[in-house]
């Protein structure tokens, strides 16, 4: 008897250490779970709001084209076919936004070249003010890109380690793409938009943008490459 009891005894400790490793593993999953989703949704709406201040930039930057037209009309009609070819390509990925802030910053250091050979566009108060924003607008994306980039290191670490990556693996969670900052912005080099401009110069202007804009012998033509 003493037998039967001590067998029934051990029966119940394994039972209660079976059934606690197995709430312990359920409880793993299911906090692993909610944090890989809480992540998961940082990373999305960060990229969301990224996306729509880079659509509120290319609404200021088409401002600034407008402010154009009556300084060079040609350039222009050009920059505004560009703006609206690459505004409408709809972005799902790390790398095509960091294309579309690439194809942005072109723009933009097109229209400072603009600027710097007509002084009376430059000193417009609403160019002034388009400017202030499209600054804001730089920093609000600056930010999304820092907390996107936080959450998508956390989660790539959990997708990546074990036992965490046991429990995305189940789940179907992949490692995120990172935001690159987008390096033709630092100092605005010079971009090409691979598009035939004719130019209106100022007369006794005497600014020339080397290789931004170049003038064949006997013509007067900006030549924009990059944007196909």
């Amino acid at each position: 008897m003493f037998n039967v009891f001590n067998r029934n005894a051990m029966f119940l400790i394994i039972s209660i250490v079976i059934l606690s490793v197995i709430l312990l593993i359920v409880w793993y999953v299911i906090v692993t779970q909610r944090r890989l989703v809480h992540l998961d949704e940082l990373c999305n709406n960060a990229f969301h709001q990224i996306a729509v201040q880079l659509s509120s930039r290319w609404d200021a930057v088409l401002a600034l084209v407008k402010m154009t037209q009556q300084y060079a009309q040609h350039e222009h009609a050009t920059l505004t076919d560009v703006i609206a070819q690459r505004r409408s390509t709809q972005i799902v990925t790390a790398e095509q936004m960091s294309q579309q802030e690439g194809f942005l910053a072109g723009v933009l250091n097109r229209l400072m070249v603009l600027s710097e050979n007509y002084p009376a566009l430059k000193a417009q108060e609403g160019y002034i003010q388009t400017m202030r924003d499209i600054r804001q607008y730089e920093e609000n994306v600056r930010m999304g890109r820092m907390v996107y980039n936080d959450s998508a290191t956390i989660i790539n670490r959990m997708v990546r380690q074990w036992p965490s990556s046991i429990v995305a693996g189940m789940l179907h969670f992949a490692q995120r793409e990172y935001l690159k900052e987008d390096e033709t912005k630092k100092g605005y080099p010079n971009i090409d938009l691979n598009i035939n401009a004719t130019m209106e110069q100022p007369s006794g202007s005497s600014i020339h943008q080397e290789a931004t804009v170049q003038k064949p012998a006997n013509e007067d033509r900006t030549h924009i490459k990059g944007f196909r």
